[in-house]
């Protein structure tokens, strides 16, 4: 279970926005619930609110993953990812990342400096501080999600192909990778909906089955959500479904109201 939130946001970036307009602003949030098996594991949400940095606006996306019911019982997750994003650029200048899953906790806080192409991170559980090398562009877990939101030309993609980007996460920065698989229309709990299909590719062996062992179903539409994502673990396998929403930009396209 260590593994369901942070699995969750981290494949949520495969969202994309085919329109140049922008697929997202203020006052966007939503909540997946995820499952385990039958066992209905926990929450999480994602949020756009305003902030400003050196009296510039900028976006501060936040994200939020906590277990309920028996599985909290069996393992307690309360974790918290925060970017805050320039909104033209669309490059962060600051992460925070607080996460208890277990009693393994973490709290961190990254500062970019994208024209040195440099980070500070900052550990407040370990009191350390370190400045590492970055390429250009690079992106936090969070920021990661809403930048290829309108990401361009991604609806000329063919099957089989993939988008890559740069993504800081863990101390260093890892090459993230997205295949599309091609389109499909999934029955929802609020109807039915035309999504595009994706596989991030992740490391096998301690975790998940196999490379491939994830599939994220994103709304076909101008907003570009992830509505359904499945995975198959070592142990098992999970499931989140687009639960709730508001604040959507732009209209949420249901073909068939259940």
């Amino acid at each position: 279970m260590k593994k369901i939130i942070l699995l969750l946001l981290f494949v949520s970036v495969v969202s994309f926005d085919t329109q140049k307009g922008d697929a997202f602003d203020v006052g966007e949030w939503f909540k997946f619930r995820i499952h385990y098996g039958f066992i209905n594991a926990g929450y999480a949400t994602l949020e756009v609110k305003e902030a400003s940095i050196n009296n510039r606006k900028v976006f501060h996306v936040i994200g939020r993953g906590y277990t309920t019911g028996m599985s909290r019982f069996f393992f307690k997750v309360e974790d918290t990812y925060e970017s805050y994003i320039d909104k033209e650029t669309r490059n962060p200048y600051q992460y925070v990342r607080k996460i208890d899953e277990g009693g393994y906790t973490k709290n961190q806080e990254g500062f970019f400096n994208q024209k040195e192409n440099k980070i500070i991170v900052k550990d407040y559980k370990n009191k350390t501080e370190k400045t590492l090398d970055i390429p250009k562009n690079t992106q936090d877990i969070m920021s990661s999600f809403y930048y290829l939101r309108n990401y361009p030309n991604i609806d000329k993609i063919k099957q089989g192909e993939f988008v890559a980007i740069d993504m800081f996460f863990d101390d260093e920065t890892t090459k993230f990778k997205l295949k599309f698989i091609g389109r499909e229309d999934i029955t929802t709990k609020f109807g039915v909906i035309s999504t595009m299909i994706f596989r991030p590719l992740v490391q096998s062996g301690r975790v998940f089955k196999e490379q491939e062992s994830l599939t994220v179903w994103v709304s076909d539409d101008d907003n570009r959500l992830p509505v359904r994502i499945k995975a198959s673990l070592a142990v098992g396998s999970i499931k989140a479904d687009l639960d709730s929403f508001k604040g959507l930009k732009n209209p949420f396209k249901i073909k068939n109201v259940e």
